[in-house]
This record gives C-alpha cells, structure tokens and sequence, in this order.
C-alpha cells in the first residue's frame, strides 16, 4: 500500500525535533551537527534569533494578502537585492525550481517580438535547475527526465566547460545561455573564472542573454554575496532561492531592465510568491548575508574548513580523491560509494549530503564557528575510518 506521504525519496531513518545553530537534534536525543544546511538553505543555521524575531513579528501583523496589493516586505528585500547585485528588478517566487520557469519566460518573452523568433537556450550536461518540466528539460539527464515526455522543447545541450562548443553551438534561435557557476546536484563544480568571463562574452557579441543558476551558490554560500562575483561579471537574468529565506520558503529572479522589458502586466504571476512572511524573513536574512564582515568570514571559515579536509583527504586517499568547490559549498570526492560515507557520518552524528560523481557535499551553516569545524572534521575522520578498504595482502 502506497504510504500517505508520496514516497518519492529514500528518507534516512532520522527525525529531527530541534534546531540550534549548526547542531540538529534527533527525537532521542542525539545531536548532530550539520553540514548539510537543509542542502544549503539554513544559511543562518537553525532558529536564528534575528530570522526567529522577524517571522514572529510578522506572523503577528499579516501573514497573506496576495499580489494583487502592495507588499512593503517584498518591496524593502527587492530594493536591498537591487542595491547589491547587477539587477534592476527582481521577481519572488517560492522556490529555485519556480525561479528557472521564470528564468526560460522570460529569456523567451525577450525575444518574442524579435524575427526571427528566438527560443532556444543552451544548457550543460550535469546541470541541475528544479524538478519543473522546464528544469528537467534544462538538464536533460535520462535520470531526471525518463517517464516524464515529452519534454519541453528549445533547450540544446553542451559538455560542462567547453566553451568551444557554446561558441559553435549560436545561431539566430539561440535566446540564451544558462549555467549554474557552481554545479551542486552535478558533483561541486565550480566552472572556472575565466569560463565565466567567455561566456558573457560570447552573449554579448551575439546579443543574446546569459541566465545563471545561483540557487544552491548565491546568498553568501561562497564568501560573495552571488557566485559570479568573484569572476567581475554579471548575468543578464539570476534565478536565486534556498539561502535567501534562510529556511523559509522564498525564491527570485533578479534581472536586469533589458531583460525583463516584456514582462509586463499579466504576463507572469504566483499567488503566495513574495508574501509578506517570507519577504520580512528575507529581509533579514539580507541584513545579514550582505554584509561584507559576514562575507569576509565565510571567506576565512571557508579557508580554514578547507584547509582541515586537505588534510583529511591526504590521510584518508583509499576513501578520498580530492576537495572541490569554493567557500563553504565544498566537495569530497570519494574512492568508495559516497551513499557510503554519508551513511557512515550519519554513524558519527555528522549530516552532509551526496552529490553525482561520486560526492560528498559539505554546506554547513555560514554561521558555523571555528571550534564546530574542527569537530566536523574529526567526525568525517571517524566515518573515514569506518569506510576504509581493508588493506591489500
């Protein structure tokens, strides 16, 4: 008999009860430390006092009054969102996979009333953009779209990180590039700056758009306040979300006045996207993540995290390969099954995440402290031990 709940994930047989900081209590009592972040999204840990403080009082005040009206809430967070990235105007929904519907809109709508009609957006293999038929199309991968034809059309697909290949691939349909600056799902990888600073490049010389992913990435995750920073570029359309409620449900599409110029009224909507809930929590979150003594820690939290996994892979080189990715959105690469070492961490009270190719990803809280990941990584030691190949006789 099908349970209640659709049982679309393999769940672990945990449940967790309490949130403080970067710790998670399971209902028996034992507290696990969390580098998983609820796949990135806590970025402020669990029940963060400001984050606590800012749903209380709007709880208190209005919950709900659609976009039919002004929201003062998501009116504050888009200013402080257009204040500190490259985008004239932003767009909330409720998730990252609502944010890339957007993103193909209006990269689409664009176009509409330019012949010949473009349509088509070039996306990458391993990419990972939601679970909407528009974000299973997007990656293309048989495990995310088998079953689920057919597919929406317009979308071509290109290896990770072959320029050459985006450049031969323009033609008059092409309307965009779309690309995560950091894959997540696909492994932590991160595609190099100056891959980056080519494919803005090659959109501005063919006058089409250039859409990056930044749901997992963005918000802080690597001492930036958006990924894309570090490379001194900007997109033309960013779909963010995950991090930017801190653990509430929130998403956006930041863009810029060129790209969004269509999207007039009607053109696009959600009934609960940007309410006066999530928006207060996002404000605060905001308040936070974009401050540059924040990111300057994530910065030096992140070299030092890395710093101790270097070291744990050079200890550990039947378990591990290598350490991927930037700031705190890192990668393990594993010799042994990864489904393995997560489990085994879960032995050690520890959460990380798996990730394709044979991952392990590590996104802890941005607020986690100096002594935690010291413990983290004694943690990861000790599964490290539990997963070890016996030695060869």
């Amino acid at each position: 008999m099908i349970p209640a709940v659709l049982p679309t994930y393999n769940r672990a047989p945990l449940e967790f009860v309490k949130g403080e900081g970067s710790w998670l209590i399971e209902k028996d009592g034992r507290r696990f430390l969390d580098l998983g972040a609820g796949i990135a999204v806590n970025a402020l840990g669990h029940a963060h006092p400001a984050l606590v403080t800012a749903l209380t009082e709007q709880a208190n005040a209005v919950w709900h009054v659609s976009n039919l009206y002004r929201i003062p809430q998501q009116e504050a967070l888009a200013q402080k969102l257009v204040d500190t990235s490259f985008a004239d105007t932003v767009f909330f929904t409720n998730s990252g996979t609502e944010a890339c519907e957007l993103a193909v809109k209006m990269a689409r709508k664009h176009f509409s009333e330019t012949p010949p009609e473009r349509t088509e957006i070039i996306a990458f293999e391993g990419a990972f953009h939601g679970r909407s038929s528009a974000g299973i199309a997007a990656a293309g991968s048989e495990k995310m779209t088998k079953g689920f034809g057919p597919l929406l059309p317009g979308f071509k697909h290109l290896p990770w990180g072959d320029i050459d290949a985006v450049r031969a691939a323009i033609d008059t349909r092409t309307a965009a590039i779309m690309i995560e600056p950091i894959q997540g799902e696909g492994g932590i990888r991160p595609l190099p700056e100056a891959d980056l600073k080519a494919l803005r490049s090659l959109a501005d010389e063919a006058g089409i758009l250039l859409i990056f992913d930044e749901v997992q990435c963005g918000m802080g995750r690597t001492g930036r306040l958006f990924a894309h920073e570090w490379a001194g570029i900007a997109p033309d359309i960013m779909m963010v979300a995950k991090g930017i409620g801190g653990g509430f449900p929130l998403g956006a599409v930041l863009a810029t006045e060129r790209a969004a110029e269509q999207m007039t009224a009607g053109t696009h909507g959600s009934t609960y996207g940007g309410n006066p809930l999530a928006c207060a929590v996002g404000c605060a979150v905001m308040d936070h993540v974009a401050d540059p003594s924040f990111l300057d820690g994530v910065c030096r939290k992140a070299g030092l995290l890395r710093q101790k996994l270097e070291g744990l892979v050079a200890q550990h080189p039947d378990v591990f390969e290598e350490v991927r990715g930037t700031g705190l959105m890192l990668g393990l690469k594993c010799r042994v099954p990864n489904t393995d070492v997560v489990k085994a961490a879960y032995d050690a009270l520890l959460i990380t995440v798996p990730a394709a190719d044979n991952v392990v990803r590590l996104l802890p809280p941005l607020t986690i402290t100096d002594d935690e990941i010291a413990e983290a990584v004694s943690r990861l030691e000790t599964a490290a031990g539990h997963v070890e190949p016996a030695p060869q006789t």
